[in-house]
């Protein structure tokens, strides 16, 4: 059972749904971890895995080519229906992630979007390119990873934002808000990691 990725002209449904994006190298067990308790936390439709091109803030080196890693991500979300992967900015021509909203609500009006992202990447957020036209343009939800979450509300994002965050029990609605409106889920940790796989690799070769 192999759900079909969004269609890359857009669509008029009417849908909640979360937005992952990396660069899944390789997918793993704790991306679906995440994207399962969104689905539930949140109560979206679908997730969307967004298999970057090239994150502009990773080397190229040891970056797998993006059809690997789009099978990767395919295997990862196989079985569940409401989680969906896609290389969209392709067909998008983004590069940064603000631009890639801005053009995903144009080819799906009628989607409520929400920014799914890991603690880590709320650590370093000001370094992503427009970063705070992500939180005017949909609802953040950012999920606890490891050590990270202890220093999320020192970022600079959390305290340019921290009037608008809701509390835990503002999760189900997040949706609904208008931007910027964000939340910090607690959610049990999940041991995968995408270098700690790939050092596997590396070993045994």
């Amino acid at each position: 059972m192999t759900s079909l990725p969004p269609n890359p002209w857009g669509d008029r449904r009417r849908v909640r749904v979360g937005l992952l994006g990396g660069s899944f190298n390789p997918a793993h067990a704790g991306h679906r971890h995440i994207a399962e308790l969104a689905l539930k936390l949140l109560c979206l439709d679908e997730v969307w895995l967004l298999v970057s091109p090239q994150n502009p803030l990773k080397p190229v080196a040891g970056m797998a080519p993006l059809p690997e890693r789009l099978a990767s991500a395919r295997a990862v979300a196989a079985g569940n229906r409401r989680l969906r992967v896609s290389a969209l900015e392709t067909r998008l021509g983004t590069t940064y992630t603000a631009d890639t909203i801005a053009g995903l609500k144009i080819r799906f009006p009628t989607t409520r979007f929400v920014w799914l992202m890991g603690a880590d990447n709320l650590a370093q957020m000001q370094r992503w390119a427009r970063w705070d036209r992500i939180f005017a343009a949909v609802p953040v939800a950012i999920l606890a990873r490891g050590p990270y979450s202890a220093r999320m509300l020192a970022t600079k994002a959390a305290h340019r934002f921290q009037y608008c965050r809701s509390g835990a029990e503002g999760a189900r609605s997040l949706c609904a808000k208008a931007p910027p409106a964000w939340v910090f889920l607690h959610i049990r940790r999940h041991p995968a990691s995408s270098t700690a796989i790939r050092g596997q690799n590396r070993s045994k070769t």
